[in-house]
């Protein structure tokens, strides 16, 4: 691959699949994969786990640890970021650590997404914090960067359409890992 890759943040309410189509992603554009959900501090993790939404002032750590892992990635190496990214300023405040972050907003009915959190198991975000985050959400508005992606069908049929809508982007500047690996 050449030119410039971009960190793509795959973001949505819980159990649009982020993690599954996250790496999924990563792995045909040949990009490293972080799990966003990682970069909570331990305090995040209990309060949702008790079912307790977080705050702004909750995510702000948590936003600014993925942004310094982003800020890390040497110049022109892109990777593949799982995170809610509910909101625009969560949105601003990854992007300040990557201007040219590529979103992916996983996006789907809610009862299809209500369906798939009650048979996932091992989360720590029970099923009952759902409402919270439809609240919360703040879709991506025009002079974001990214695509929208309905979560029907399987994690490869999602992924394919996410590949297909990225490699859509208008502009000569949009990621060359956009050409899948060999």
């Amino acid at each position: 691959m050449s030119g410039t890759q971009r960190v793509m943040v795959v973001m949505g309410v819980a159990g649009t699949g982020k993690t599954t189509v996250g790496r999924l992603l990563a792995d045909a554009l040949g990009l490293p994969y972080v799990e966003g959900d990682a970069f909570h501090p331990v305090a995040n993790v209990a309060k949702m786990s008790a079912g307790i939404p977080l705050d702004d002032a909750d995510r702000r750590p948590w936003l600014d640890a993925i942004g310094a892992w982003i800020g890390a990635r040497p110049p022109g190496q892109g990777a593949v970021v799982a995170s809610s990214a509910l909101k625009r300023a969560y949105r601003d405040r990854l992007r300040a650590a990557a201007p040219d972050a590529v979103f992916v907003h996983l996006t789907g009915e809610r009862p299809l997404i209500e369906r798939r959190m009650a048979a996932r198991t091992g989360h720590f975000m029970p099923p009952a914090l759902l409402d919270s985050q439809f609240t919360t959400l703040e879709p991506l508005q025009r002079d974001e960067l990214g695509v929208v992606v309905d979560v029907s069908g399987s994690p490869e049929e999602i992924t394919e359409r996410a590949l297909a809508a990225l490699s859509a982007l208008p502009g000569a500047d949009r990621p060359a890992a956009l050409s899948r690996k060999r």
